[in-house]
């Protein structure tokens, strides 16, 4: 799948040859605040770990993974944006119900790139399936996520204990249903 440049921003799928751009936006404390509390992760993390559970879900035909997002002017790597399956690593994943989540470097923050490029993903990927719902989970105190995804129209689920294989946290659950054109 190919996702259409939006007015600031381009997108790439990202693939295992990705660990060095995966690497680099993870070694600011702020940017890991809401992560794991602020420690960096390691090149063997990403390599180990984050490539590997990237490779389970991502589907180029379907545009599910790990979208690097660029400057379309000056082609900097900016951040990414993830969408996936809800509850992808269970046994019991949610095809119609499509999870987006975004990390982007600190210098980017406030200046829509996350809700810009969400959206640009969402509605490409979104067009060319049967998906009815798009969700979104954060710590309930990273508020800029949360904002991002008011912006996005998505409303609050509910406050829950998400279960994950690499870690659990409290998260709040926003979603929005899919309106197809």
């Amino acid at each position: 799948m190919h996702i259409e440049n939006s007015e600031r921003l381009t997108f790439r799928l990202m693939d295992i040859n990705d660990g060095q751009a995966l690497w680099a936006i993870d070694q600011d404390p702020e940017v890991m605040k809401f992560l794991n509390g602020g420690k960096p992760t390691s090149i063997e993390q990403v390599n180990s770990v984050f490539i590997p559970r990237m490779e389970k879900y991502r589907d180029s035909k379907l545009g599910w993974g790990i979208w690097q997002v660029s400057d379309k002017s000056t082609d900097e790597y900016l951040g990414w944006v993830l969408i996936r399956p809800m509850s992808f690593f269970t046994e019991s994943p949610n095809f119609n119900d499509l999870e987006l989540g975004w990390r982007f470097f600190k210098s980017t923050w406030g200046k829509g790139y996350a809700t810009e490029a969400a959206i640009a993903i969402k509605d490409a990927v979104v067009a060319q399936s049967d998906v009815t719902h798009v969700s979104a989970l954060a710590v309930a105190d990273n508020l800029a996520s949360v904002g991002v995804m008011k912006k996005m129209g998505m409303s609050f689920v509910r406050a829950y204990l998400h279960k994950d294989p690499i870690g659990d946290f409290d998260a709040v659950h926003y979603q929005m249903s899919v309106t197809k054109p």
